[in-house]
Order: C-alpha cells, then sequence, then structure tokens
C-alpha cells in the first residue's frame, strides 16, 4: 500500500483493492473495487463502447476496428488499475470473444495487454455470474434473473441462495439488430419465436423478473424521467410489470425523438433501446412476472460475491454497507451498534410490531444516524437524508432507502412535516414512515443522553407503567436528567399517546 493509500482516513484499507475487466459484446469494461467484501465499493469505474459483437452473427468475425477499439481501451485500463492499486485484476470475456472465430486471436492480445489470464465465460458461466449478481445485490431474492448483453441473453432462475438451470439465447442487443436487418418489428418476432418454448419463464409468475446489462438500465432510466420518478438511483427500482410492458411496446414502436427525456440516454446506447425494449416485452408476456427490478449488478459483481468465503456471503449487504459508513464517518461505530441494541428493546416496550426486514432496516438506521455530524447543524438533516437515499448501497429497495434517509431527517429536525421534500413522501409507505418518526424521536432522546459516545446506553432501562412510559437511569449517571432530556422524552411519549417521565433508579 502506497503512503497516499495508508494516508486516506476515507478509506478502508484491510484489504487491497481489486479490478474487473468485463469484455463484452457490446462494452468493454474496468472496475476497481475498494475490497473484496460482501457489499464493494467501486473505486474506479470506465467503460468504451467498442461494439466487438457487431457483426459476428453475420461474419462469425470480430471486426478489426472494434478490435482495436477495445485493445487501446484495454491498455489504458491496465495502467489504470495498477494506478489504482489493484494488483490483483479479473479479466472476463462473454458472447462476442467466446463465438468468433478470431475470438481466441483476440483472447491472447488482451492476456499480452493485462498480464492477467482470460475467463471465456460460456452462456452457462455468464448465467450463474448474472444469478450470483442478483443474490448479492438483491436481499432474499426471487425471480428470474436476465442479463442482457450484446450478444446474448442469460436468463436464470433465483430462489435465495439456490440457482436454477441458466439459459442462453442469440438476443443481445447488437446481434438481435444484425438479425433482423435492423427492423424492430423483426426483432419483436425473432424473440418471440426464440423464447417460445423456454420452459425456465412458466416458472415467473407472480415473482419478479430482475434486469440487468446497460440496455435495460438505458431503459429505465427514460421510464424514470419520462415519468417524473423522483429517485434517480437504478439499483432495485420496481416498475409494475403492466407498466413496464406498456413503456416497452412505446419504445419498441414509436419513433424516439418523440420521447420528451430521450436526452438523458446517450446517443451510443439509443439504437439499441428498441431491441432491448422488444426483448423485455416478450419476457414480461411469457413469464407474467409482478415487476420489473432493476439491477446494477451483474457478471462482475457475481464474480467477486463467488470469490467470497461461505461466513462472508452469509453476511447481509446493507448491514455491511452501514457499518463500514459508520466506521468512516460516525463519532463512534460502537455506540451506533449500542443504538440498534437500544431501540430494539425500546421498540418491544413500545410494542412497535416488526417484520424481519424491518427490524433489518431500523439497525441499518441506527448504524447510520450519525454520519452527518460534520455537516453545519442548521443542514444535518437534510444532507443525511440525500447522502442515504443515495447511497450506494445493495441489498435494499426504494422505500426502504426511504425509511433510512426519514428516520435520520427527523432525528436532526425533529417531528416537522413542513420541511419534508414531497419526493419521498411518494416512496415511503405510510407503515415505514410512521416507524421512521418513531426511531428519530428515540434517537433524538438517544444522543441526549450519551453525546454520540458509547458506554452509557446500555445502563439506561425504558419500561411501561400503567399507560406512562419511563426513562431509568442509574444513580451513577443521574446528572444526565434535565429539562431537555424530559422534554424530548415526552415528544416520543405523545407520538405513541402515552405520558412519559424520567426517574433515577
Amino acid at each position: 500500500m502506497s503512503p497516499d493509500q495508508a494516508q486516506a482516513q476515507g478509506r478502508l484499507h484491510d484489504t487491497d483493492p481489486v479490478g474487473i475487466i468485463d469484455i463484452g459484446s457490446n462494452s468493454v469494461r474496468l472496475v476497481v473495487y475498494e475490497r473484496l467484501t460482501r457489499s464493494p465499493t467501486v473505486l474506479f469505474n470506465e467503460k468504451v463502447l467498442a461494439g466487438l459483437g457487431r457483426g459476428v452473427g453475420v461474419t462469425n468475425r470480430l471486426a478489426d476496428d472494434s478490435v482495436e477499439r477495445a485493445l487501446a481501451a484495454l491498455r489504458r485500463f491496465r495502467f489504470l488499475a495498477t494506478q489504482a492499486g489493484a494488483e490483483t485484476l479479473y479479466v472476463l470475456a462473454t458472447a462476442a470473444a467466446r463465438e468468433a472465430e478470431n475470438g481466441p486471436d483476440f483472447i491472447r492480445e488482451v492476456q499480452k495487454i493485462t498480464g492477467a489470464k482470460v475467463e471465456v465465460l460460456s452462456g452457462r458461466d455468464e448465467a450463474e455470474r448474472s444469478a450470483y449478481g442478483i443474490i448479492s445485490g438483491i436481499w432474499r431474492a426471487n425471480g428470474i434473473a436476465g442479463d442482457l448483453g450484446g450478444g446474448s441473453l442469460e436468463l436464470v432462475d433465483v430462489r435465495g441462495e439456490e440457482i436454477g438451470d441458466g439459459r442462453t439465447y442469440p438476443l443481445g442487443g447488437l446481434r438481435l439488430q444484425d438479425a433482423a436487418e435492423d427492423s424492430v418489428r423483426k426483432a419483436e418476432k425473432i424473440a418471440a419465436d426464440a423464447l417460445d418454448g423456454c420452459s425456465l419463464l412458466d416458472g415467473g409468475a407472480g415473482r419478479a423478473f430482475y434486469a440487468i446489462g446497460g440496455t435495460w438500465r438505458s431503459l429505465a432510466r427514460l421510464y424514470m424521467f419520462e415519468t417524473g420518478y423522483p429517485l434517480k438511483v437504478m439499483h432495485h427500482f420496481a416498475i409494475p410489470a403492466g407498466e413496464a410492458l406498456d413503456f416497452c411496446r412505446k419504445v419498441a414502436r414509436e419513433d424516439l425523438a418523440g420521447f420528451e427525456h430521450i436526452d438523458v440516454i446517450s446517443r451510443s446506447r439509443r439504437a439499441l433501446l428498441p431491441y432491448g425494449a422488444a426483448v423485455m416485452e416478450q419476457i414480461i408476456r411469457r413469464a407474467q412476472p409482478t415487476e420489473v427490478v432493476m439491477s446494477a449488478l451483474g457478471v462482475r459483481e457475481g464474480h467477486l460475491y463467488k470469490l467470497l468465503s461461505k461466513k462472508e456471503r452469509a453476511r447481509d449487504p446493507l448491514i455491511a454497507a452501514s457499518e463500514e459508513l459508520a466506521i468512516l464517518r460516525s463519532r463512534s461505530p460502537r455506540h451506533a451498534g449500542e443504538l440498534a441494541d437500544w431501540t430494539g428493546r425500546l421498540f418491544e416496550v413500545l410494542e412497535v410490531e416488526e417484520s424481519a426486514d424491518e427490524r433489518r432496516l431500523r439497525t441499518a438506521a441506527c448504524l447510520l444516524a450519525d454520519i452527518g455530524w460534520r455537516a453545519h447543524p442548521d443542514y444535518r438533516g437534510e444532507q443525511s437524508l440525500n447522502i442515504i437515499a443515495h447511497a450506494a448501497f445493495i441489498g435494499i429497495d426504494h422505500p426502504g432507502r426511504a425509511y433510512l434517509a426519514l428516520a435520520n431527517f427527523y432525528r436532526h429536525v425533529g417531528l416537522i412535516e413542513e420541511e419534508l421534500s414531497p419526493w419521498i413522501r411518494k416512496l415511503a409507505t405510510t407503515r415505514l414512515m410512521e416507524r421512521a418518526r418513531i426511531l428519530g424521536s428515540a434517537f433524538r432522546v438517544a444522543y441526549l443522553i450519551s453525546a454520540a459516545m458509547p458506554g452509557v446506553m446500555p445502563k439506561t432501562t425504558v419500561r411501561r407503567r400503567n399507560g406512562e412510559l419511563v426513562l431509568e437511569l442509574p444513580k451513577d449517571i443521574a446528572d444526565l436528567d434535565g429539562e431537555r432530556l424530559r422534554k424530548r422524552f415526552s415528544q416520543l411519549g405523545r407520538l405513541m399517546e402515552l405520558s412519559a417521565d424520567v426517574e433515577i433508579a
């Protein structure tokens, strides 16, 4: 590790960075991750749209200009990976390099440039890594995952940690465009015929469809802007299946210039949008899922997940990421853990019902409760809300993000609804809003007792007595009692329609 890295206090350095070069049929990408962990954080990310798969279905060869573009990008990526400290570098290649007759020559050049062995993934390998990507990024996933690249479509069934059989179809955007001779109508027919006998899709009814790949992310991004969706975070963005079907049909059959927000999609991506929409439309028709859920994690993250130990895989990715943020930004990570225990006991006393997922959300909220302390006091609530809502978390859906952000907002601002941005109200359910208010109010009490330092909260007790909420302080911390603490504890009591008192044990 270089001296500069050792001095970067905003980094975690228990292991070295790891890099992955992903050579796809449309793009070539380098991603350097901070370390190999359950919730990987990206240090550097760059892609080049080399178009290696263009024409392969017709000529069976990688085009010379595409090869040159890809190799030039790889020379740059090799240098950047070294610069970022990624001594471990994995190189993955997919459909185009696998199927073209000059693919082996290309792979040899790649290995010379990168100095790393290239793993050429089979269709089954791609489906498996995509499934691992979903397991890594979607907590308790249950549905069919589809990874649409430039050359192929991989489908695989995912139920929790279990991966079913995978299927590969030649329906990648570039290949489909070539096969359909630039006709989206023909592409629809090709996709429909290819997927008609897919028994794997028979198991999709009533479950989610997890969409992976740059073309489908661009499609979802356009939908976000066209519908005015308030949170521009792609991972775990969910679209009801019926709405997704209608939107895909519109993108496939109408002039893209007629979309008001088409400029949010890069020009290099637009040509493949109708083909990605055509494939998605046929999948929804065939599988009948409840919703389409976008995944920002795919083959690369699935590869990392496969490298983890069994113990590390079993960790909750949301809690892992929240713990890391607590280490990097809070005044005391140990206090954050004590806060999770204290609020758990408090919710039991208050008889606040929590599902298993709501308990993990509350734990994450406690770990994140103090990350905004360096901000100006007048803006801590707003800044913390935005950091949490837009953080690169995995293992959490958008309503869950809203809950975490709201609890922190209420902690700093108080239970003042007028100051709350209307966009977040659209994301959080009424149930989560209520629990965020209770948790935020509990935070306001806890930090007056602890001053954000560990060792004090476990000494206190909260109990109910004849319709009254009682906060009990032992004699050795009796001096913490005061008017401000009593006022905030009374606010918590009123929220639960209880009187409240502070007593010295």
